[in-house]
């Protein structure tokens, strides 16, 4: 048919403007060992669209795996835990993921050395609303520290009251626990497990196996307090346990036995 003069085809209707992709959603590991704080936070961050809980844990060893396995954005870690608490677990994760510690330990030297291994937040249970998790959550994946008051408090505390040796001390170590010592696989695990030599038959704690370790390559008091983030006083009452448990009253008889040369503990 032949078009009529004057007229013409009609304009092709415009391209519709392209809709952006939703963002995936943040991918979490919660680890706690009572079954009703991770049956919980796992239904209130599920329920977001942005969010998404990929696997659960009951102790640190768990956590480890299930970030070894998931590759997860962000992991919820509780810090007192059976068999491997959420401290010793702490170097390895950070090398998978930001860590948001989350959890009722509000002791200043816990805070501060949960800070200390890498942790990129830490919430105190009862210091924050569902909406402020979120917004936590969601920080400590950019990189923004976030911390509850007891938290917050506990680092300002630390700042007040840092040993004067600090200036002048070797500069500590990132983690008694270094991660690249111990590359995480299932092979491995293992090694997170509590010390079993002296630290399990003198029934010392990790902090105290650790300090322990400080005496008896020759540190004294201040320059152990500097090297792990604590007030001289701490490390007084940490050496005090120390010696009731070694059954010693000096340094030199705890270093002896903690090094197998004095005898069996009573």
């Amino acid at each position: 048919m032949t078009p009529r003069p004057g007229r013409s085809d009609p304009a092709p209707p415009p391209p519709m403007p392209a809709v952006p992709a939703a963002p995936a959603a943040l991918r979490l590991v919660v680890a706690d060992d009572n079954p009703v704080v991770r049956a919980g936070l796992t239904a209130l961050l599920s329920g977001r669209p942005d969010l998404t809980v990929v696997a659960e844990a009951a102790d640190g060893r768990q956590a480890c795996e299930a970030a070894e396995l998931h590759r997860p954005d962000v992991v919820l870690l509780d810090v007192r835990m059976p068999g491997v608490d959420g401290l010793a677990a702490l170097p390895f994760l950070v090398r998978i993921a930001p860590v948001l510690m989350l959890t009722y330990s509000g002791e200043s030297e816990t805070v501060r050395e949960a800070l200390r291994r890498g942790a990129g937040g830490y919430l105190v249970h009862g210091e924050f609303t569902a909406d402020q998790l979120i917004t936590a959550v969601r920080d400590v994946r950019e990189g923004r520290a976030h911390l509850t008051p007891t938290a917050a408090g506990a680092v300002l505390d630390g700042l007040r009251h840092a040993p004067s040796a600090t200036a002048h001390a070797p500069s500590p170590p990132n983690s008694a626990y270094s991660a690249t010592d111990f590359p995480i696989s299932a092979k491995n695990l293992s090694r997170m497990q509590p010390p079993v030599g002296q630290s399990s038959r003198f029934r010392l704690s990790v902090r105290e196996a650790e300090i322990m370790d400080l005496i008896a390559s020759g540190m004294n008091n201040q320059q152990i307090a500097a090297t792990c983030f604590i007030s001289e006083k701490t490390v007084k009452n940490h050496i005090n346990r120390i010696f009731a448990k070694l059954h010693s009253t000096n340094r030199a008889e705890a270093t002896a036995k903690w090094h197998g040369d004095g005898g069996d503990p009573r």
